[in-house]
Order: C-alpha cells, then structure tokens, then sequence
C-alpha cells in the first residue's frame, strides 16, 4: 500500500515537473525573414530558431539584450522566454529582417 501511494506521489512529482518546463516553439530564418514574423508563447517557454537560408543570420534584441551569435547555414539557437511583453528583434547581419516575440 505504501509503494503504491509512493508511486502515485511520484508520478504527479514527474508530471508537474514536465509541463513547468513549457513549450518548444520554432521560427525558420528563410528567404530572408523570420517565419512566424510574430510568435506568441507564454512565460518559461522556448523557441529555435533554426537559419535554413544560404547566408548567416542573427537573432538580435538590443533592448532585452538578447544575441544569438552568428548562426550558420543549419544551425539553430534555443532561447527561453521568461519576461512578459514584446520582444522586438532583427537579424543584426541584415536589419531588414524583423520579427516580434510576444510572451504572455
């Protein structure tokens, strides 16, 4: 009886534990945009950005102090939105390139 209720414990621990990690979303650097240009997610959740264009890329955000670094042709960068608002961003190698971060 008690390893039974030690394991019910335990899988609500796991299962608590796995939705606070939050949600993966993906943005596509293609074409020379951003593709969502705009992305909603909510507090603690990630998103990657992956560059399938032939040029590197960047995902920059001066005000929030956000810089994904040069991103190769392939390569992807994870960041996990923690402050509410919008996060307004470019790619700092062609600043014609917007797109907009909303965490609710």
């Amino acid at each position: 009886m008690k390893f039974r209720a030690a394991l019910v414990l335990f899988c609500i621990a796991a299962s608590s534990a796995a939705g606070a990690a939050g949600t993966t979303h993906a943005v596509r650097i293609e074409g020379m945009k951003f593709i969502p240009e705009r992305l909603e997610v909510a507090s603690g959740d990630s998103v990657v950005w992956t560059n399938k264009d032939f040029l590197p890329h960047s995902v920059t955000a001066s005000e929030a102090r956000v810089e994904s670094g040069d991103l190769a042709p392939d390569k992807s960068w994870r960041f996990t939105a923690r402050k509410k608002g919008e996060m307004h961003y470019i790619c700092r190698l062609h600043p014609v390139m917007k797109g907009v971060l909303v965490v609710k």
